[in-house]
């Protein structure tokens, strides 16, 4: 089976940027290996703990508001239009699935860890709800942990998942007053690592192969990629600056910025090899969900739910949804796919499946203890597995990398300045 892409993918990767990184520029917080910002760091770094960081998510009708105050936090957004999206959380009475998924990928990492022989602790610790980062921060000065590896819980490249988690890193150590005392390095984006990847390609191979069962041809199913949408502006900035004195240009991965280059990237490969076996073509697009904000501000499209719609008029019968931005089955995918999408997909005609999320899978699991151990051993970046055309992606983020318009550049971690 063939696939054909209805959408752009293919892009080159940016032009490198160490060009204008500063003459003796330092990465703050960092271990002594990653302080002057080499993009792959191939020295061996003993680190004393990996700190796992994650969004968070409310555990209780209770936690609801207060959490998304926490997640919109400055944007001076009313309870009243807070409510409209914690209706998402009520319905599941008012627990994100997010903080058992976390509980569970720690488990599976310590396991994973132990099976290697690997004495590293894994602590934990979230952006906006219980156990927040500085609470992971101050359990690793009171056990004696001076040296962490942060592994966020988010696999690309843009300001909400990747700055925005360095930032806030940053704010966790200045907060608890432990600058100067714990160094934090941060493993790269993992979007096109095998590890990943490899759930996505089994869960398309296994759709496909079901739909070719229940005598639906090629040409009648459609496999939808499903990202977080985010504002066009940030997008646009996400990945490294071209230049110093471009920060603000378009950074050769086109409109979309790296962020929908490297989702594109990753369905083109997810594609090639679920269809690896089959002679027949299946087409493909990356969509996207989930967008907030006024509907006057740009948003990257097409939304998961317009898609759809369009769908029967080219004499496509049932779809896969894969939900390609996302590690585990948090709210987004749980609302907005598995209760969104099935109902449009429902309404046109479709059939639809949704393919799991990596979650605790065992390769997954496994690759990202290999993305731990990298950085443990100085693995050199070219003999780090990477399956598309932009990796390995940056250990030490670039400088200018995945502004936020409306915030600018904040300090931040694992990351030169700006």
């Amino acid at each position: 089976m063939a696939a054909h892409n209805l959408g752009t993918a293919g892009r080159k990767p940016a032009p490198a940027t160490d060009a204008f990184c500063a003459s003796g520029a330092r990465v703050p917080g960092a271990t002594p290996a990653a302080q002057s910002g080499p993009a792959h760091v191939e020295q061996p770094v003993a680190y004393d703990a990996i700190l796992l960081a994650g969004f968070g998510g409310p555990e209780g009708q209770d936690d609801v508001i207060p959490f998304l105050r926490n997640v919109t936090g400055g944007r001076g957004i009313p309870d009243e239009r807070l409510e409209e999206v914690a209706h998402h959380y009520r319905h599941f009475g008012g627990i994100s699935p997010i903080n058992q998924q976390n509980r569970d990928l720690r488990a599976a990492l310590e396991a994973e860890l132990a099976a290697r022989g690997v004495d590293l602790p894994v602590l934990w610790g979230n952006r906006n709800w219980d156990p927040y980062l500085n609470d992971a921060l101050v359990e690793a000065e009171g056990r004696g942990f001076r040296r962490l590896l942060t592994l966020a819980t988010s696999a690309y490249s843009s300001y909400s998942s990747c700055r925005q988690y360095r930032e806030d890193l940053a704010d966790a150590l200045q907060d608890t007053g432990l600058g100067g005392v714990i160094e934090i390095d941060k493993v790269r984006q993992f979007f096109d690592h095998p590890g990943f990847v490899q759930p996505f390609v089994e869960g398309v191979r296994d759709a496909l192969a079901a739909y070719e069962r229940a005598g639906y041809g090629p040409g009648e199913v459609e496999v939808l990629f499903a990202t977080h949408s985010i504002p066009t502006t940030d997008a646009l900035r996400s990945g490294p600056a071209v230049s110093a004195d471009e920060l603000d240009a378009d950074r050769g991965f086109g409109g979309g910025g790296a962020y929908a280059a490297q989702h594109a990237a990753v369905a083109e490969v997810v594609m090639r090899d679920a269809t690896a076996d089959w002679d027949d073509t299946y087409t493909w697009q990356l969509v996207y969900q989930s967008r907030s904000g006024p509907a006057t501000q740009p948003w990257l499209e097409p939304d998961v739910n317009d898609a759809i719609a369009l769908l029967p008029a080219r004499g496509i019968k049932a779809v896969v949804i894969v939900p390609l931005g996302f590690m585990s089955d948090h709210m987004e995918v749980l609302w907005d796919l598995d209760n969104e999408a099935m109902e449009t997909s429902a309404e046109h005609g479709l059939q639809a499946v949704r393919v799991p999320t990596p979650g605790t899978h065992p390769a997954f699991v496994s690759g990202l203890v290999d993305l731990v151990m990298e950085r443990v051993t100085g693995t050199p970046a070219s003999d780090r597995p990477a399956v598309t055309e932009y990796g390995p992606w940056y250990d030490v983020c670039r400088p200018g990398c995945c502004q936020n318009v409306r915030r600018g550049f904040q300090p931040a971690l694992s990351g030169i300045a700006p």
